[in-house]
């Protein structure tokens, strides 16, 4: 890859905007770069270009705030399931056919879309957690190794367990960094995660981060209630070009 330099290019714009997206709302790195960048050079490459900045990143937000041990006490059952389920679902990834993991991607980002376009929420009762974590934790590990996608259904359990917004904020930190840590050992275990795929991911780090500084100066002068919802029509949009892309590549 980084010896196109049409590639190289195409890879510093989708991190400097993922990057901008995640100053901005605080979120959207690892979803937007490996949306696009699937949509050019394939899931399994997205997914290890995508592991270096989505770590460094997410390190900061699931270690800042002050609410680690409440939160850790709270969802580790969660966390626990959807991190170590990972590399289960990165087995399918030498096993299935990568089109229909694409066609995953693209279904799981209308899905997280539209949940949110829509204003839908999961509720789930306290006395209910004990079991509902580790169940949907698991299935999010298991779509996070398949697809590299972190958030569904995990980031829908823990607004549905009523956190406050600074420990959400956190605790979706925490689903993200433990899911890439895994991801990584996981594609490095299948060998998919070659030095020049690394070196790149490395170097993404700068665009990534220049993108959230930027998008941290943005937040001050947009609404982020209206840039949220750009967000899903553009992440929505963006699915279904994956999942459509895909479908006609595997019939054709």
């Amino acid at each position: 890859m980084l010896s196109d330099p049409y590639l190289v290019v195409l890879a510093f714009c989708v991190f400097l905007f993922a990057g901008l997206i995640k100053g901005t709302i605080g979120l959207g790195l690892p979803t937007i770069s490996l949306g696009l960048l699937t949509a050019f050079i394939g899931l399994p490459q997205a997914m290890a270009l995508m592991l270096v900045p989505a770590f460094l990143t997410n390190v900061w937000q699931a270690l800042a705030g002050g609410h680690a041990r409440q939160v850790m006490h709270r969802v580790w059952p969660f966390l626990l399931a959807a991190t170590i389920t990972v590399p289960i679902g990165a087995s399918a990834l030498t096993l299935v056919d990568l089109d229909l993991l694409s066609a995953l991607l693209g279904v799981l980002l209308i899905s997280y879309s539209a949940v949110n376009l829509a204003g839908l929420r999961l509720m789930v009762e306290a006395h209910r957690e004990g079991w509902v974590g580790p169940v949907l934790g698991a299935i999010n590990g298991v779509f996070s190794g398949m697809t590299g996608s972190y958030s569904v259904p995990g980031v829908m359990f823990l607004q549905g367990i009523g956190l406050p917004r600074d420990q959400l904020i956190q605790a979706m930190g925490m689903l993200y960094l433990g899911s890439t840590i895994a991801l990584a050992a996981a594609l490095g275990g299948s060998g998919l995660m070659s030095a020049s795929l690394g070196f790149g991911s490395l170097l993404a780090v700068v665009p990534a981060l220049t993108g959230v500084f930027i998008g941290q100066k943005v937040r001050r002068r947009l609404s982020e209630t209206q840039f949220r919802r750009v967000f899903f029509v553009a992440l929505l949009l963006l699915g279904i070009y994956i999942f459509l892309e895909s479908i006609r590549s595997l019939l054709g």
